[in-house]
C-alpha cells in the first residue's frame, strides 16, 4: 500500500512538474522593460512557478522546473544557449535556497526566510554570471562602449561593466525575485492541496 501511495504521488509530481514547467516557459515571453535600467535588460515572472513548485515538492523539483524551462527555451534561442545557462544558474540557486531553507520547517516565517536568502544568493551569483558569462556574448554583437552608454544615460558614474552589474543588474535581479516571492505567498495557500492532491 505504501509503495502505491509513493507511486502515485511520484506520477502526481513529475505531471505537476511537466505543468509548472510549460507555464514558466510560457512567462519568459511576457517580458518587460522596467524604469532605470537599459531596455534590453527584461523583467518576467518565469522563477514563479519553480519556487511554488519549490515549495510543494521540494527544492529538486524546483531546480529541475527551471531545467526543463531553459531547455525548452533553448529551441528558440537567439544567445546560443549562454542566455539559457546563465537563467538556468541564478532561478537554479533562488528556488533550491529557498526550497531547503523551507524544507527544514515548513511554515510561513520559513518560507519568507527562505524566499530572501534565495533572492539575494541570486542576485549575489548575477555578478560573476554576467560577467564572465552573459555580457562576453554581448560583447560580440554590441561593443561594451555601446552597452555602458546604455547604462550611462541613466547613471553617468556607469564607467565600467562591473559597477553596472553591481549597481544596476544585481538590484534587478533581486527586486525580480522579490516579485515571485510576493506572489507566491499570496496564492500557494490556495494552490498548495491540488499539487499536492491533498483531499483526494
Amino acid at each position: 500500500m505504501e509503495h502505491r501511495n509513493t507511486s502515485r504521488i511520484n506520477i502526481r509530481y513529475m505531471t505537476v512538474t511537466a505543468m509548472l514547467s510549460a507555464l514558466a516557459f510560457v512567462l519568459m515571453f511576457f517580458d518587460f522593460s522596467v524604469p532605470l535600467m537599459p531596455s534590453f535588460i527584461k523583467m518576467d515572472l518565469s522563477e514563479l512557478p519553480a519556487l511554488i513548485g519549490t515549495f510543494a515538492m521540494g527544492p529538486v523539483y524546483g531546480v529541475l522546473i527551471c531545467l526543463i524551462k531553459n531547455l525548452l527555451h533553448l529551441t528558440i534561442s537567439s544567445t546560443g544557449g549562454v542566455g539559457e545557462l546563465s537563467n538556468f544558474i541564478l532561478g537554479a540557486a533562488f528556488v533550491f535556497t529557498a526550497g531547503l531553507i523551507y524544507k527544514r520547517n515548513k511554515n510561513k516565517r520559513s518560507a519568507i526566510i527562505g524566499s530572501l536568502t534565495g533572492a539575494v544568493v541570486m542576485a549575489v551569483i548575477s555578478i560573476p554570471s554576467n560577467y564572465f558569462v552573459v555580457y562576453p556574448v554581448y560583447t560580440k554583437f554590441m561593443p561594451i562602449d555601446a552597452i555602458l552608454s546604455m547604462y550611462q544615460a541613466i547613471n553617468p558614474k556607469a564607467d565600467s561593466l562591473l559597477y553596472c552589474l553591481v549597481t544596476f543588474n544585481a538590484p534587478f535581479t533581486f527586486v525580480k525575485g522579490m516579485l515571485s516571492v510576493i506572489i507566491t505567498l499570496l496564492i500557494y495557500k490556495r494552490i498548495s492541496p491540488v499539487i499536492k492532491g491533498v483531499g483526494r
